[in-house]
């Protein structure tokens, strides 16, 4: 199957067009999307007080498909008044993610009990009772709080601060299975865990390495800022085990050249086997020591002097390994390295832009740290116009984090709250997301709320999940529409609760963007009679439970009083006890490094070993799988079975190289089983496609089933991208 000639531009159009017509018509659609709220799509971020569909810079438009699909989404008719009459469980059970989510908008509280074979209709106060009466009846240290990047800053603030003082530290959120690794390892690197630069920096790059991402799928806007830099004569690196069409040439919906003629993207397509960015990274720095030789100031000795630790370390260890080792880890020739670092040599402002081909692997922070070590070689950190952007996925996922939605405060988050405000936090330690997936599997939780998402989608190990998932007393769940969680990852009893979308909340939210920017979203009218708003909920719940608590719950039913709090607490979110009553957004103080000042314990910036991982060798059927996701969808949520930028229909498939074909003797079309020891999937559609030599490509979240559980021990987030896996052709 050939890739497609051009991605993006009119198909693009055309897309979003059709996901209006969901909507309700392309004027609905277009109100919604210019109202003053943040987009509901990925954190690049766009809306808020500049106006829908403008970023922080005022460009406009500033909306893809992507936008669109999740819009639409949330404008779809309620679910039918007989749905769960006609449709049991086990029925909904086998339904695919797609169906789940353009069934309807979810309007009335739902509740499964123990052996029931349908979801019923309950009452608000019925559901707010059951509620109230299982957390009080149960301990807290058999509870778990999971929070999406859907919900707002202030739901997200509000729920970790009600969990800890009901008494557990186990709070937790999605990042655990994408950037956390990012996170951890910024932080230990150069004393900040988000990207050091901000939007307008990008205008001003001559260079940017795009690693282990595909934003013509996931950050659509993105390519116009790569667009944009390829014009002004710059240059794109695009590293990836896959040769995806949109990284070489896309068509930029809202510039009318591209739109019509295409754009180029990639000026340097380098394709490491996976799991090999360590030994590519070592091995362009081994090849910068090589030309700084000649030209010493190639390396920025001073900065390297006066603002980091660690050097000497490092370069003793990258001159010590051989080339044919870089070669043979990597699998790129050290040809192409030496080529890619004279290209960064001549360098003035670069970017290194990374996502979860990086961080979804057992050694995420080493990748993610090896990119800091190179950046830090020539001083493209903590100065204007170059620095590291970690591409984040969900709009308000960072903020989430931002907000101690994590299983450990931070110090001053902890100190400013327990000394400002009557509340006291436990000191027991707290489990991660996969911890708690772990000690559900041995029957410690007995109670479990979940702030958006789809916990079951995004666990490794499908099986697993289910399974661990079906042992807990009592699943809370508070979304906007049905995913696969509500009917795989229920608990012996589950409550799904109906909640209101962003642009319908009755009074303002905050997000933050992967610039660390904190965007103010208006809200606007409900469309349906039936759900409430997240803050709402959770207050009214913790009053209930914590009756006898001296700190007043029922007045953070008001957003902005929440906004005080945080302000109060949270170091850099000082500017969002204003915004009510300014309405201007803001960078959070102390993100964006623009001067080499580093909050790290000597204030300077760390280069960190990394050892390059073991090659795996891959036997003739036996392959290293990779999961990705496609074009028509958003994380766990499928809004379209095809995928156009890869020219692919139907999502049971596997994407493997032609020239793997011809050793299995496979025909495009042919049916395959996938399995390793932790699961299997049978009747696989063979694809043929441009990924590196014994790698294959299946889809995210169906292809979990066969992800196992091992984890980075430093971030604990699992190895989505590096699985080890049979294949064999069906008869």
């Amino acid at each position: 199957m050939p890739l497609p000639r051009k991605t993006g531009g009119w198909g693009a159009i055309l897309y979003s067009l059709k996901m209006a017509r969901l909507a309700g018509g392309i004027w609905p659609m277009m109100r919604a999307l210019i109202s003053r709220n943040n987009c509901k799509s990925c954190a690049l971020g766009m809306g808020g007080q500049n106006g829908g569909m403008k970023d922080e810079k005022g460009h406009f438009p500033a909306v893809c498909n992507k936008s669109f699909m999740a819009q639409a989404s949330d404008m779809q008719g309620a679910l039918p008044e007989n749905f769960f009459k006609t449709n049991s469980v086990d029925t909904l059970s086998h339904w695919t993610p797609q169906e789940l989510e353009l069934s309807g908008r979810l309007v009335s509280p739902l509740i499964c009990e123990e052996n029931d074979s349908h979801y019923r209709p309950i009452s608000w106060s019925e559901a707010t009772q059951r509620i109230t009466e299982k957390i009080k009846a149960t301990s807290p240290d058999k509870t778990f709080f999971y929070a999406s990047g859907r919900s707002s800053n202030e739901a997200g603030f509000l729920l970790q601060l009600f969990a800890r003082q009901f008494g557990t530290n186990n709070v937790n959120n999605c990042s655990y299975y994408c950037h956390q690794a990012s996170g951890v390892g910024l932080q230990q690197s150069i004393g900040t865990s988000t990207a050091t630069v901000e939007l307008n920096d990008l205008d001003h790059s001559d260079l940017i390495f795009l690693v282990g991402a595909n934003p013509a799928s996931n950050h659509p806007r993105f390519l116009r800022t790569l667009m944009e830099l390829r014009r002004r004569g710059g240059q794109v690196v695009v590293i990836n085990p896959a040769r995806e069409r949109g990284l070489e040439n896309f068509s930029v919906p809202s510039d009318l050249r591209s739109l019509l003629f295409g754009s180029d993207i990639a000026s340097v397509y380098l394709q490491p086997r996976i799991g090999g960015d360590i030994a590519l990274f070592t091995g362009i720095a081994k090849s910068l020591f090589d030309l700084a030789e000649s030209n010493p100031n190639l390396i920025s000795n001073d900065f390297i002097t006066d603002h980091t630790e660690n050097f000497q370390e490092l370069k003793n260890h990258i001159q010590n390994i051989p080339w044919n080792t870089l070669e043979e880890s990597s699998g790129i020739s050290k040809k192409q390295i030496e080529n890619t670092a004279k290209i960064y040599s001549k360098s003035k402002n670069t970017v290194f832009a990374w996502a979860m081909g990086i961080t979804h692997h057992a050694f995420g922070v080493d990748n993610v740290q090896s990119i800091v070590n190179l950046a830090l070689l020539r001083g493209m950190v903590g100065r204007k116009h170059a620095g590291l952007l970690p591409l984040r996925g969900h709009s308000n996922v960072q903020g989430v984090g931002s907000m101690g939605f994590t299983p450990q405060l931070k110090k001053e988050i902890l100190k400013n709250l327990e000394s400002k405000h009557p509340v006291t936090i436990p000191s027991e330690p707290g489990l991660d997301t996969l911890g708690c997936m772990e000690a559900a599997d041995k029957g410690h939780f007995e109670f479990a709320w979940n702030l958006g998402g789809n916990l079951y989608g995004s666990n490794p190990d499908s099986t697993f999940a289910k399974k661990a998932l079906s042992k807990i007393d009592f699943m809370l769940y508070l979304n906007t529409t049905l995913n696969q969680g509500h009917f795989l990852g229920r608990g012996k009893t589950t409550l799904i609760l109906p909640v209101l979308a962003r642009d319908e909340e009755p009074e303002p939210t905050t997000q933050e963007s992967m610039f660390s920017f904190v965007r103010l979203s208006e809200g606007g009218p409900s469309r349906y009679p039936g759900p409430k708003s997240e803050v709402k909920i959770i207050a009214e719940i913790a009053e209930k439970v914590l009756t006898n608590d001296p700190f007043p719950w029922g007045e953070y039913k008001k957003t902005g009083n929440i906004r005080h709090l945080i302000g109060d607490v949270i170091p850099g979110f000082e500017k969002i006890k204003e915004i009510d009553n300014s309405r201007k957004e803001f960078h959070i103080e102390g993100r964006i490094l623009h001067n080499p000042e580093f909050s790290t314990s000597m204030s300077k910036a760390k280069f960190k070993v990394c050892s390059i991982p073991a090659v795996r060798e891959n036997s003739q059927n036996r392959f290293t799988l990779m999961t990705v996701r496609s074009e028509g969808q958003f994380n766990t949520v499928v809004y379209d079975t095809e995928d156009r930028y890869r020219g692919i229909s139907g999502r049971n498939v596997v994407m493997i190289n032609e020239k793997d074909m011809e050793k299995l003797n496979l025909q495009e079309g042919n049916r395959v089983t996938v399995k390793n020891e932790t699961g299997e999937m049978t009747g696989q559609k063979v694809v043929p496609y441009p990924i590196k030599e014994g790698g294959i490509m299946m889809y995210y979240p169906e292809s979990n089933r066969l992800v196992p559980r091992n984890v980075d021990p430093q971030s604990k987030t699992p190895s989505f991208k590096s699985i080890e896996v049979l294949l064999e052709k069906e008869l």
